[in-house]
């Protein structure tokens, strides 16, 4: 009896550790509402996702409203509107500059270079900026959509970011 014990323990902690190594292989997701289109938040989405990508997370974004006008092609390298200390914006540019940290644009092509990033631009919100085919925005976003595939999306993520 004793020894049956001891195989259902090992058989127990063998399937245990087994589990947890599956676990620790899967690919983990990562999801973003993107509704800003504000340099400074876009600069912090960046350095997020640089570090979702580092810990091997699968990253999707959603760019919502706001943010779909960042994401225009007549808008790159634009600086114009900052969400959070706006009386302090010039400030948050020479420090940026000072530290040499990247463009809210670089951080998200490093992203996309080092693991699996994509970025849909929301379809209601690129025609509300006239953005109307993916050509109209920047070489970052993949892909079109509607709202449905943002909400399946989300449903199915590890970690869920509204921004």
């Amino acid at each position: 009896m004793t020894q049956s014990l001891s195989v259902n323990f090992l058989t127990a902690n063998l399937a245990k550790k087994l589990i947890t190594l599956k676990l620790k292989n899967m690919a983990k997701k990562m999801t973003i509402a993107l509704y800003t289109g504000s340099f400074d938040k876009l600069t912090a989405t960046g350095v997020i996702i640089n570090g979702a990508v580092a810990d091997d997370l699968d990253v999707e974004i959603y760019v919502l409203l706001m943010g779909a006008n960042a994401f225009k092609k007549e808008n790159i390298g634009k600086t114009d509107h900052m969400a959070e200390l706006a009386d302090k914006k010039e400030e948050f540019i020479a420090s940026l500059k000072q530290l040499k940290v990247s463009t809210w644009m670089e951080f998200f092509k490093q992203a996309k270079e080092m693991g699996n990033v994509k970025i849909y631009i929301c379809g209601l919100a690129g025609k509300i900026w006239n953005g109307l085919v993916l050509e109209d925005f920047n070489e970052l976003a993949d892909d079109i959509c509607g709202i449905g595939e943002y909400i399946a999306s989300a449903q199915t993520a590890d970690v869920n970011l509204f921004i």
